[in-house]
């Protein structure tokens, strides 16, 4: 099991990589650019690029205390090729880490991130080609239950949501879009040895999901509270299986 690492301080990068960028060919397939300093937005760009090919779109909120930095090392592990992926910046700056930025799940945090992650959504659309039925929302730990948040109450808006270690949210009526949901795909994934999202708690988030009538994945990994390898690797497959199966049925 890999696990996935990140620093304790994280600056922001304001440096491309590109594929000319002289670095080790797996790091030449990324172009990762917030969008002007003031802008709190990262964006990944598949290799081999294809100008004419609709991509299914990966929306990623990074962990508490993190920011969006991390999204080219997690497309990394997820694929090189498949999607353009984005990730907007938590909209509070961390008290812990210096450099992070952390999510709030209060009624004005939530609506903070959902004007952040939509604004991420339209400025990667308006610059690249993106097909707008395959938009797949995921995040870990508090990024995660944000994700789930934000998909719940928009369900029509994504394709599927993924939660890494991140529970279900509470409160402010999750499930009061319960009849639109149910077309939603939904992948929960938490760790054995989670602190943050016990197994009891998975498992009660399932049992929620499954009585509203929810479409729901499971996965279950060895391990505490660690992003790995294994996780996006699944993730990849989760996503692949959605796609294949909405373009077998048009």
């Amino acid at each position: 099991m890999n696990r996935l690492t990140t620093m304790p301080s994280l600056p922001a990068i304001k440096l491309a990589f590109t594929a000319t960028t002289q670095r080790p060919a797996e790091d030449r397939v990324q172009l990762y650019e917030p969008v002007g300093e003031e802008s709190p937005i990262a964006t990944f760009v598949p290799q081999n690029y294809e100008r004419n090919y609709a991509y299914p779109l990966v929306v990623w909120l990074h962990g508490q205390d993190q920011n969006e930095c991390d999204l080219p090392h997690v497309m990394r592990h997820v694929s090189t090729r498949n999607y353009l992926a984005v990730a907007p910046r938590g909209a509070e700056p961390s008290d812990e880490v210096e450099g992070g930025y952390a999510w709030s799940d209060t009624p004005d945090g939530v609506e903070a991130a959902t004007e952040r992650a939509f604004d991420a959504i339209e400025q990667v659309t308006s610059r690249f080609k993106v097909h707008d039925g395959r938009v797949f929302l995921a995040g870990v730990g508090a990024g995660g239950t944000l994700a789930a948040r934000l998909a719940l109450r928009h369900p029509g808006s994504f394709a599927g949501v993924a939660t890494f270690d991140g529970a279900l949210p509470t409160g402010n009526a999750p499930l009061g879009r319960v009849n639109e949901l149910r077309t939603l795909p939904i992948l929960l994934a938490g760790s054995r040895e989670s602190e943050s999202y016990p197994e009891e708690q998975l498992c009660s988030d399932l049992r929620l999901l499954h009585s509203a009538g929810a479409t729901v994945s499971v996965r279950q990994y060895p391990g505490g509270d660690d992003l790995t390898t294994a996780m996006l690797a699944d993730f990849d497959r989760w996503m692949m299986e959605i796609v294949c199966g909405a373009a077998a049925n048009v």
